[in-house]
């Protein structure tokens, strides 16, 4: 049985010199228990590799997900761009049934000059889009987990993630600590700030295990810049206080590291969230 709150790099490990897909064993070797591959600059994996990727994460029980493409806007005005988007959700619906991918998580969009409820229509018209391709597809085992967005440009507050999967049949959230703190300008300041963010899913969602992001964070007026590594520690949000939460509220969680020093960092939180049970 896994413990209820696990962690894992996002990507490949940084020590580790193998091909991606073939990751599952260093991590595991670690003490890690998760995986999300990255295809974050285009899906670049074929059946075969996801395949071995897939029995490989079995057999060494690692939670594999699956980051989507950046260049995904399901709120895009023009026709091309939104049917590309939908296109791309496709093939990485398909890549995460190869690969046994328990959640794809991918950006939503971009308001551009649509106010925020127009950009969320567009998206959800994308999405029953979406579902339609999928069907015609024939790919059934998907969980698509759209995630909290760090710039203000972009469609992704808590709750136009919420709105989204709670309409929606197979979308849950990709919660993106990091991205709500920098987006609301350094939001995290104490530890019931986390339990706001809990609280709105326990009220909105059923969700069995939550799927994270997590990495200290520098940002603008813009929301999110860059983001640093747990030895830098002058930058947020707090970490200690949101595994705090996870143990007092009793979740289960799978959380990404996406600090640069990922796989190390990842193993600095599950050893402090040992240290709290």
């Amino acid at each position: 049985m896994k413990p209820k709150v696990i962690f894992g790099p996002a990507g490949r490990p940084i020590d580790y010199k193998g091909t991606a897909y073939k990751a599952c064993g260093y991590i595991a070797d670690e003490g890690l228990m998760a995986y999300e591959y990255q295809a974050g600059r285009g899906l670049r994996i074929g059946e075969k590799s996801a395949s071995i990727l897939k029995e490989d994460s079995i057999a060494e029980d690692i939670t594999v997900s699956l980051h989507a493409p950046y260049y995904i806007n399901l709120s895009a005005v023009e026709e091309k761009k939104l049917a590309l988007s939908v296109e791309t959700l496709v093939k990485a619906a398909q890549a995460g049934e190869w690969m046994g991918a328990y959640k794809i998580v991918f950006h939503p969009g971009y308001y551009s000059k649509n106010d925020p409820s127009e950009a969320l229509t567009i998206a959800k018209g994308g999405i029953n889009t979406l579902f339609e391709r999928l069907d015609e597809e024939g790919i059934s085992e998907y969980t698509f987990a759209p995630e909290t967005t760090g710039k203000r440009s972009q469609l992704g507050n808590i709750d136009e993630i919420i709105d989204m999967c709670s309409n929606f049949d197979n979308f849950e959230p990709t919660i993106d600590f990091a991205h709500i703190h920098a987006r609301g300008r350094g939001y995290i300041q104490k530890k019931e700030d986390y339990n706001c963010i809990f609280s709105k899913l326990e009220n909105n969602l059923d969700i069995d295990r939550l799927h994270c992001h997590f990495t200290y964070i520098e940002y603008t007026k813009a929301g999110e810049r860059r983001h640093h590594t747990l030895e830098e520690s002058d930058y947020g949000p707090n970490l200690k206080w949101l595994l705090e939460s996870f143990v007092e509220n009793d979740w289960k969680a799978t959380i990404i590291c996406e600090s640069p020093l990922l796989d190390k960092d990842a193993l600095e939180m599950k050893e402090l969230y040992e240290t709290l049970l």
